[in-house]
């Protein structure tokens, strides 16, 4: 069994090792890629130093399995020449979620999609992956009719130079700038690129990639998202108006046994996921769990979760799992 980890040296992809490490993935070989500059650096794995490849030179050694990490124009170019060798993929990038003949997966949501058809499967959006975690079950039970969503997402969902400029600007110090303020001490309603419709690419994403993975295109759903000012874990409020009628105490029991997904929730006690204590964990979190009485069949949730756990390296490594799994490696 050998993977290669493409973008090892990235957030993501160093996260991807660590897990891959701890979670005792049953490989014999790893395979750490990155770009040219980085080749022949090494990486530490099980205590043993390996060396970087380039892409080219891991194609032709011809993976079991590449779990990607390392942008949309790479996934674009790099992936099929892999799927071509008979390497299955999984991507971390926006490149092939949106496409009609790719398989959009959340493990405990949709990983019985998978055929041995499918040698490149797209990882959701860090944000809608952890949503879909609460909400799939909900869906499933009383058929979602719109949502309402406003994320608060950490800055390690830009990546290392967004972290680097929050650590600047924290401690004074001169640096390059990914946001176009500055985002300590602030909060930036702008998470990715804008469209022409005045969202941005992420709220886009929470929109389209939701109804793709719950296979129905009724549900009206509409976005905002903010970049807010800490390093790690993205949090969620989601207002739901479901097609029937429900009973909170059934919301609450169908949440406690949902795959994944732990609740935390007594107003009493003043427990409700944080993102620092959703941190380096594997698990999403929901909490705040109430009814909205402004209408009919109103809840709302509020859901946090490591957007680089789950919502990136570990759903990565369960579809990859879940492959083997289903003996389709």
């Amino acid at each position: 069994m050998k993977v290669a980890v493409v973008g090892a040296t990235g957030v993501v992809g160093s996260v991807l090792l660590d897990l891959l490490e701890k979670r005792n993935f049953p490989l014999t070989e790893i395979i750490p890629v990155a770009s040219e500059k980085s080749v022949g650096n090494k990486i530490l794995f099980k205590g043993q130093e390996y060396s970087i490849v380039s892409l080219t030179d891991a194609v032709k050694m011809k993976p079991n399995i590449a779990l990607f990490s390392a942008g949309g124009s790479t996934s674009l170019e790099w992936a099929p020449k892999f799927a071509e060798v008979g390497t299955r993929v999984v991507d971390n990038s926006s490149a092939w979620r949106m496409d009609s003949t790719k398989k959009l997966v959340v493990s405990e949501v949709n990983a019985n999609v998978l055929t041995k058809e499918d040698y490149i499967i797209a990882n959701p959006n860090c944000s809608t992956m952890q949503m879909l975690v609460v909400l799939a079950p909900l869906h499933k039970k009383y058929k979602i009719k719109r949502l309402v969503i406003s994320t608060y997402q950490s800055v390690s969902g830009t990546g290392k130079n967004a972290i680097d400029q929050l650590n600047n600007e924290r401690r004074g110090r001169d640096g390059s700038k990914v946001y176009p303020y500055s985002i300590d001490q602030n909060l930036l309603p702008h998470c990715d690129v804008f469209e022409e419709d005045g969202y941005t690419k992420e709220e886009n994403k929470l929109i389209n990639e939701t109804r793709k993975i719950l296979n129905d295109n009724s549900i009206q759903i509409t976005s905002t998202a903010v970049r807010v000012p800490i390093e790690i874990c993205h949090g969620e409020s989601v207002n739901i108006e479901f097609e029937n009628e429900f009973k909170i105490d059934s919301i609450f029991e169908i949440l406690k046994k949902a795959p994944g997904l732990i609740v935390e929730d007594d107003h009493e006690k003043n427990k409700y996921p944080t993102h620092i204590n959703s941190a380096h964990k594997d698990e999403v979190f929901v909490g705040r769990i109430r009814r909205d009485f402004s209408i009919v069949s109103g809840l709302n949730l509020w859901i946090v979760a490591d957007n680089l756990r789950k919502g990136a390296a570990t759903n990565t490594i369960q579809i990859a799992e879940k492959l083997i799994e289903m003996k389709l490696i």
